[in-house]
């Protein structure tokens, strides 16, 4: 082998290993998910509709039969039906841990008891290209 053909070899080897995508480790504490859920639970807590909004994608689904909350303003205006209205989401947050889908790692669900003390309240939250946000809430009883 020449000196160039050694040099070919060498930096296309040095490509292919620059092209594997190798998983990353997180320290703890740099996780995003961790990361997003501690700045979403956080602004739920202290009732910040203007960060809940930001940290949400639209139009966020709802339970059967009720509209879709389709911009930032209509959740401002909703706050208090999505994050009150069946459970106390700030309560329930200060608790609940995020459950990965086991089917897509790019979403997970938080779930909250109703009045009645059963767990059927879900919030549902995505990975996007620009990071996790919450995308949906539900009520398995209807």
């Amino acid at each position: 082998m020449t000196k160039r053909s050694i040099s070919r070899v060498f930096l296309l080897a040095v490509m292919a290993i620059a092209s594997v995508k190798v998983p990353v480790q997180f320290a703890h504490g740099d996780n995003p998910l961790d990361t997003f859920w501690a700045r979403f639970k956080a602004a739920v807590i202290k009732g910040d509709k203007n960060a809940v909004g930001q940290l949400s994608r639209f139009p966020i689904g709802m339970p059967y039969g009720v509209p879709a909350v389709k911009t930032r303003a209509q959740l401002i205006r909703r706050y208090a039906h999505v994050f009150n209205g069946e459970t106390n989401a700030a309560n329930c947050f200060g608790e609940a841990r995020p459950v990965i889908d086991p089917d897509n790692r790019k979403r997970f669900t938080v779930v909250c008891k109703n009045a009645a003390g059963h767990e059927v309240i879900i919030y549902g939250f995505v990975l996007t290209r620009t990071g996790w946000k919450f995308e949906s809430l539900d009520n398995i009883n209807e």
